[in-house]
């Protein structure tokens, strides 16, 4: 029988890299991101530092890591959702697109650590100017779809950035309205959706 390198696969590599994601982000949310450090996401995960370090630099790459999971998953679950409508027409692709962003948006797993960042970008400049490219990347599939809708006539025409940006403003209306809300609050979702997205067709569709 062949003896064991001792190096993990690429199975088993791979599954750790998800664990030091899962991890960091788990530390990131309980403890903030000044707070949390390698150190005890090292201890939390039974992993020596020289493992962890190996992999991360410092705190800010690991971050950037956990965040680009997020965002790569958020985007992900926009395209799909944008794929899946196109046959109904581009004003039905930003409606779909926009139920998905409120549905992960609310969600207590995805608010947690978001929301853990939007307060710590209150006193730090650099974290504001990181999180407005992550928030940027993450909805550049509404965007587009906004653009597609404009280009169609059906909706004002203006900025695609700034349309998006009216919709998601009514949309973290409902995000707020479940994540600090009992646990019957999600119940709500659909009719809070529905409310904010007939306002938003209301002000902002191509007039006749």
């Amino acid at each position: 029988m062949a003896k064991s390198s001792g190096r993990p696969s690429k199975a088993e590599a791979a599954l750790l890299g998800e664990r030091i994601l899962d991890g960091a982000r788990a530390v990131f949310c309980e403890r903030g991101v000044t707070n949390g450090s390698l150190d005890e996401i090292a201890a939390r995960l039974g992993i020596s530092k020289h493992t962890l370090y190996r992999r991360h630099a410092n705190k800010e790459a690991l971050l950037q890591a956990v965040v680009e999971r997020d965002i790569g998953r958020f985007r992900q679950a926009l395209c799909a959702a944008s794929e899946a409508a196109a046959p109904a027409g581009p004003v039905e692709v930003i409606r779909q697109v926009a139920l998905h962003y409120v549905e992960i948006g609310a969600s207590r797993a995805y608010a947690g650590f978001y929301l853990s960042l939007c307060a710590e970008a209150v006193r730090s400049s650099p974290l504001r100017a990181r999180l407005a490219q992550w928030s940027l990347a993450t909805l550049e599939p509404l965007v587009a779809a906004v653009e597609a809708a404009m280009a169609a006539g059906r909706l004002r025409p203006g900025d695609p950035k700034r349309t998006a940006g009216i919709l998601v403003d009514l949309l973290e209306g409902v995000n707020n309205r479940i994540r600090l809300g009992d646990d019957a609050a999600a119940a709500e979702l659909p009719a809070l959706f529905e409310e904010r997205w007939a306002a938003f067709v209301s002000a902002m569709r191509a007039p006749p």
